[in-house]
């Protein structure tokens, strides 16, 4: 009587652990905001939208996006190992195997970019393997040999924009490499507020992520504001090419300066309790500025 109310409950255990295992391979909530911005890329092109188009976007940029992480860690199982932030994920801490994490990458990779090319088209599974490639085996690796690996990343990060906007449209467009723009502007001020928060946990794995070799810096801080200027120029580009009106217009000027305030309270005052602030505001701008492009074409 008990062996039949303990086995069913450890069977349950296993699995929950299995899916815990996988979702933090895939990083899921990263994965799932990566998505989001894909799929408002998709909208603005075409606001008179498919449900199944949106739903199978987002399927294939998750598992595409899964795969990229997945390999990421793999890569880095070792490094992991040495961080407080990453030491208990499913690598480093023994809980999966790297054949059974290869696994999935391949699994996850090669459906995510089929579904993009097959259904969609090749334009958009193109570009979504280019982004795994360029995020897995290229920025991976430059994580710890320059700061420049930032910008490598941005490319990467900033690609499911451009994704949404094929899936929409079969080709690169205007409104799709402005939308890449401004992700890749943002990219910036948003990577090194993190790297600043977590220079300590990423000193102890050799990643340099900082704009400056000299850490936590006021020159570091000073490198960010360039691109918190950029990417209020390109939040103006939508209106200035005529393809949204003046509601994002106004809502992502906004949304810039308090982005780009937080970034000089930072280079005021060079603590981590100011760079919180900078990520915390990268975190609202990008989804609060693609949502209001979106409504703009209503």
């Amino acid at each position: 009587m008990n062996q039949s109310v303990i086995i069913p409950t450890n069977i349950a255990q296993l699995i929950l652990s299995r899916i815990k295992a996988y979702s933090l391979l895939a990083k899921t909530r990263l994965s799932l905001l990566v998505v989001f911005s894909s799929i408002m890329a998709y909208l603005f092109e075409n606001i008179a939208f498919s449900w199944v188009s949106i739903l199978l976007l987002g399927l294939g940029g998750f598992l595409v996006t899964a795969s990229s992480n997945t390999i990421n860690q793999i890569l880095e199982k070792d490094t992991d190992k040495l961080m407080n932030r990453t030491k208990n994920r499913p690598l480093p801490s023994g809980n999966m195997t790297v054949i059974e994490a290869t696994i999935f990458a391949g699994i996850t990779g090669v459906f995510g970019v089929g579904l993009l090319s097959f259904y969609f088209n090749p334009l958009s599974g193109l570009l979504a393997a280019l982004s795994l490639l360029i995020y897995a085996f290229i920025y991976t690796p430059f994580k710890r040999i320059s700061p420049a690996a930032v910008f490598i990343g941005a490319v990467p990060g900033a690609l499911p924009l451009l994704i949404g906007s094929t899936v929409a449209t079969g080709h690169i467009t205007l409104s799709g490499f402005i939308l890449f723009v401004i992700q890749f502007m943002w990219q910036m001020p948003h990577f090194w507020a993190i790297a600043w928060v977590l220079n300590d946990d990423y000193s102890k794995a050799g990643f340099k992520l900082l704009p400056s070799g000299k850490g936590k810096s006021r020159d570091a801080a000073l490198q960010i504001l360039p691109y918190n200027i950029l990417l209020i120029i390109a939040s103006v580009l939508p209106y200035v090419f005529g393809l949204a009106g003046s509601l994002s217009l106004v809502i992502s000027l906004i949304c810039g300066f308090l982005f780009m305030y937080t970034a000089v309270q930072l280079c005021i005052d060079l603590t981590d309790k100011s760079a919180k602030k900078l990520m915390f505001a990268s975190f609202f701008y990008i989804p609060i500025v693609q949502i209001s492009l979106v409504l703009d074409k209503l």
